[in-house]
């Protein structure tokens, strides 16, 4: 059997619900609501990656046969919140995701938690947690720390068994999932505290070049500073300005996305109203962005 068909089976038969991503990427491989053809399951209106995740069998093998797609896992629907640890992407003394995890867990007087863990191509890590009932929760960019992003409603992760530059995601160690520690679910429940006083956190992973890098750690600082009346403007202006990287394929929409999510959420903004207005201001971007060689 294909590895990738395998790899997504294995997901649903957890319960989790998984779609198809690009082959060897991260992107999915469904199509935008601004180029939604409105007929088959979209003919009532576009029916978003989230909303297409099944656990159905037959619609996983009928999917992975024509193609090697990865393996989309959509957390919010799985009951699942991931933390996602990233590893720094230069030779730095510079603590990464895990080092600051581990600070985090040590400044709150409780031990690093044991849990399903993955391995990301990249040499990353993610946790995966149980959700506890009755909680509605978000994606996060830099809430816990830096380099510590989570996965939640709104979200997904790569499932084991997806590849990246040749690199699958593999489980390390058991396979047992714990559900979120109670002190994890205080931080991460919203509305989250704003960040202010604290260092500027830098949203990874990245694919683009260093002018990618700046403007998106400055919108969304901006975003996250704006003030009240002028908070929903903000953030749409700031999506706006980091669009068009988004466009030449410098920067991963779901990395924006997530990053913004944060910064939204992080001035006082109710978490759909960012994600609106998030989806809103990069379909705009990518719509009405000129080519690189033009811009």
């Amino acid at each position: 059997m294909n590895t990738l068909l395998q790899a997504a089976l294995t997901a649903a038969e957890r319960g989790w619900p998984v779609f198809p991503l690009r082959p060897g990427g991260k992107r999915p491989a469904l199509h935008s609501e601004t180029r939604c053809p409105r007929t088959g399951a979209c003919a009532g209106g576009h029916v978003t990656w989230e909303r297409r995740a099944t656990t159905d069998a037959d619609r996983i093998r009928a999917a992975w046969s024509t193609g090697d797609w990865n393996v989309g896992l959509a957390t919010g629907p799985a009951r699942l919140l991931v933390v996602d640890l990233d590893k720094l992407k230069s030779e730095t003394d510079a603590p990464d995701g895990a080092a600051n995890f581990s600070a985090l867990c040590e400044r709150a007087g409780q031990p690093v938690p044991t849990t399903r863990t993955i391995r990301t191509a990249s040499g990353g890590t993610h946790l995966y947690f149980s959700a506890p009932d009755g909680t509605h929760l978000r994606n996060t960019a830099g809430v816990l720390g830096p380099l510590i992003d989570t996965r939640a409603h709104g979200g997904y992760v790569l499932a084991p068994g997806s590849v990246i530059n040749g690199h699958a995601y593999r489980v390390e160690g058991p396979a047992l999932i714990r559900p979120l520690p109670g002190w994890l679910l205080a931080r991460l429940a919203p509305p989250h505290p704003r960040l202010d006083t604290a260092a500027p956190v830098v949203p990874l992973p990245r694919a683009g070049g260093r002018l990618a890098t700046v403007v998106l750690e400055r919108e969304t600082a901006k975003a996250r500073q704006a003030a009240e009346g002028s908070r929903n403007a903000s953030l749409l202006a700031c999506v706006r300005a980091v669009g068009r990287f988004v466009a030449w394929g410098d920067l991963d929409r779901t990395h924006v996305e997530t990053a913004f999510q944060g910064a939204g959420e992080a001035a006082g903004l109710p978490p759909a109203e960012v994600t609106t207005t998030i989806r809103s201001a990069l379909d705009w971007s990518i719509r009405t962005a000129r080519p690189r060689s033009a811009a």
